[in-house]
């Protein structure tokens, strides 16, 4: 090739290389502008969150309190610390490495300060950027371990990395724990924490933070937007009502093996929820707040007969002084369907009679005999007792009752007698508490309500006041006559062996064999019941105790199992005057003859009432915690003397030893239970009272 032809190839490739560098620049040029242009934003946004990122600033759930202040519910701050090595100083480490291992020692009695430094030089010079110094520290911890060597430097340098975690506390663990609920992170909320959850929340705040040198993040001045804290809900509980009425519950529930129960006390005036207890047997035979019974609608047995009651009375068809024939206790209503009593051999007796001792045929007969050709008037008197609808508690979780009206595929010639019994139909324990507080009300159906107001930082922003849902269920002779048929069934019917002397109970007895859920009625699974109120005459409280026992147990009647719950809880709160009695001992200390009756008494408590009625006792000596016989009624004077222990009276063990007031109450046949360490304080049962061998008594100690 000659010269020329080589310089000219040259010059060509030179040429066709400067093009392609111009191209490839031209391309670069413009790719870079289109990237800028059109992806530009969306890559600086990228780049700055890299490096600035919004931190969220969680609002502080509120609180939940009993209505006397009580702390039922609070969230409590959870720390998981861990350490950033890189970004340490080795002169600040290797300063204080020794100071600190020594206060993190003493902090957590977990480790010596040898293992922490051996632990701490390894994970320095591999340079751990996240390692793990404890999880879930208390809040006292945490504040410890900012002040401590290394950790109490700025943020940048100290390599202190906290992250917070709120976990619900309930300081009474079981007690009322269905009602008050759960709340887990809005993944897992329940009772009240549910049906209150829009108040207790808040509102979260956020943050700025910019990632600084060893990948610490560091807030932004003035870039807060500061969380709302949630506000705090105020229940109607008491808690110490609470307590009494779930152990006098759990005692009966352990002692018969039974499946579940619940027992409601409500403020009769203004329909308030003093307790609310659920308990259900666990597989390991332990009982635990699992579930809302109260709100779950089941057949009610004889507790039902007072609507049947009702509306008869209301009805004008009949009064309590009219006679029915139970007919033996076992009446036929045709295609083979007999209705029987639990107890065979009734005949003509009063109707408040066949009340008391809670007839099954007789109740039966009288709704067939005066509503068979016009059922609906029957079904009718329910739904004005709002018995078909939900009673509107303010709880997540309650479920309707189911009735049924004529006309409907499931209705049948025997629905009505089965209803007028407590069968065919479902309500909820809660309910029925509502009904019978009713006619403790005179009449006035309240609303069961379990919050009585919410507050923000104390201030009250929204209170909560009793609700009619019926201003008068009944006419003022059907209450009268309803009230005494109450009263008969404690005084000489099935829950006669509740009766106490200090002051009057009035209320009704259920038992219901049970099928739903899977379970037939051959399987004899039973709901014992007992509703009432008390004192009869002025009424402050109703109570409702409803147990459902496992398949074939031996004792599952309302009178044995769920009316001992109520005398109980009565009891307690009589005796320790939580329900406000402005003199305890009134109710004893009249007379319609202005003496007193004799009882068996302590000489303490004859003391005490001798002097509220301004009259002389004599007591002798160093026995005031004695039992003793009232031996004289005279108004002057009277005296008292040593009385003997006899094994039907419960004696009073208060002020005594563990082991002296055992003794006592076991040689009086009692089946003793223990709650608390000392001296006894109080105990279930009132002293005087009529004792039965193989009676459950629980004795509080302080």
């Amino acid at each position: 090739m000659s010269a020329m032809n080589v310089k000219q190839d040259i010059r060509l490739r030179v040429y066709i290389t400067f093009t392609a560098i111009c191209l490839f620049g031209i391309a670069i040029f413009v790719k870079a502008t289109l990237i800028q242009v059109k992806e530009g934003p969306k890559l600086r946004t990228l780049a700055k969150e890299l490096h600035t990122r919004y931190d969220t600033l969680l609002a502080e759930r509120g609180n939940i309190y009993s209505e006397d202040g009580t702390l039922l519910s609070s969230s409590v701050p959870e720390f998981d610390v861990h350490i950033d090595f890189s970004v340490i100083d080795s002169g600040l480490f290797s300063k204080n490495i020794d100071s600190l291992c020594g206060c993190l020692a003493d902090l957590f009695h977990d480790k010596s300060p040898a293992q922490y430094k051996d632990e701490f030089v390894r994970a320095y010079n591999d340079e751990e950027t996240y390692y793990l110094l404890g999880k879930r520290l208390k809040y006292y911890q945490y504040e410890a371990l900012t002040k401590f060597p290394i950790f109490n430097k700025p943020r940048g340098t100290s390599g202190f990395i906290a992250e917070t975690e709120e976990r619900r506390m309930n300081p009474f663990g079981m007690l009322a724990y269905r009602t008050i609920g759960v709340y887990r992170n809005d993944t897992n909320v329940s009772g009240l924490e549910a049906t209150y959850n829009r108040s207790l929340i808040g509102e979260n705040g956020h943050r700025l933070v910019q990632k600084a040198t060893g990948n610490v993040w560091i807030p932004v001045e003035g870039s807060d937007v500061e969380p709302l804290n949630g506000k705090d809900v105020v229940t109607t509980l008491d808690m110490d009502i609470q307590d009494i009425a779930e152990s006098s519950l759990l005692n009966v529930l352990e002692t018969n093996d039974c499946q579940y129960g619940t027992c409601i006390v409500m403020e009769v005036a203004t329909g308030k929820i003093k307790s609310l207890v659920n308990l259900g047997r666990q597989p390991d035979g332990s009982y635990w707040e699992d579930f809302n019974y109260a709100m779950m609608p089941t057949e009610p047995g004889s507790t039902f007969k007072l609507v049947t009651m009702l509306s008869l009375l209301q009805d004008k068809y009949t009064n309590i002084d009219n006679t029915v024939d139970a007919e033996g206790g076992a009446i036929n209503f045709g295609n083979g369907m007999i209705m029987k009593d639990s107890h065979l051999g009734l005949h003509v007796m009063p109707i408040w009679k066949a009340f008391a001792e809670s007839s099954n045929a007789a109740m039966a007969k009288l709704a067939n005999t005066y509503y068979k050709n016009n059922p609906a008037k029957f079904v009718d008197h329910i739904k004005q007792l709002h018995l078909n609808v939900k009673t509107g508690i303010d709880l997540v979780g309650e479920r309707g009752p189911v009735v049924k009206s004529p006309g409907q595929k499931d209705w049948s010639a025997t629905s009505l007698p089965w209803m007028a019994t407590g069968y065919g139909v479902q309500v909820t324990p809660l309910h029925t508490c509502m009904l019978y507080n009713a006619i403790a009300n005179n009449g006035t159906m309240m609303k069961p309500y379990l919050i009585s107001a919410i507050k923000d930082y104390g201030k009250v922003v929204q209170q909560f006041s009793p609700a009619i849902v019926v201003s008068k269920v009944a006419d003022t002779s059907t209450l009268s006559q309803l009230r005494r048929c109450l009263r008969a069934v404690v005084t000489e019917g099935t829950a006669k062996g509740i009766e106490s002397p200090y002051y009057t109970i009035s209320g009704k007895t259920g038992t219901a064999q049970v099928a739903d859920k899977g379970i037939t009625y051959s399987d004899g699974v039973h709901q014992g019941s007992f509703v009432g109120f008390f004192p009869s005459e002025q009424p402050r409280y109703t109570i409702c105790v409803v147990i459902r026992t496992r398949p074939h147990a031996n004792a599952y009647y309302g009178g044995l199992i769920a009316a001992p719950v109520f005398r109980m809880v009565a009891d307690k709160i009589f005796s320790t005057e939580m329900g406000s009695w402005s003199k305890p001992i009134d109710s004893l200390a009249r007379t319609s003859t202005g003496n007193l009756i004799a009882k068996i008494a302590t000489g303490r408590t004859y003391n005490t009432l001798f002097t509220t009625l301004n009259k002389k006792i004599i007591v002798p000596q160093g026995h005031s915690n004695e039992l003793m016989q009232l031996s004289n009624d005279s108004t002057r004077q009277s005296r008292v003397t040593l009385a003997a222990v006899y094994k039907d009276i419960i004696p009073d063990v208060k002020g005594m030893g563990l082991k002296d007031a055992v003794y006592v109450l076991e040689n009086c046949g009692l089946q003793v239970q223990i709650q608390g360490k000392g001296r006894v304080q109080s105990q279930s049962i009132v002293p005087g009272t009529k004792a039965s061998k193989g009676q459950n008594i629980i004795i509080y100690l302080g």
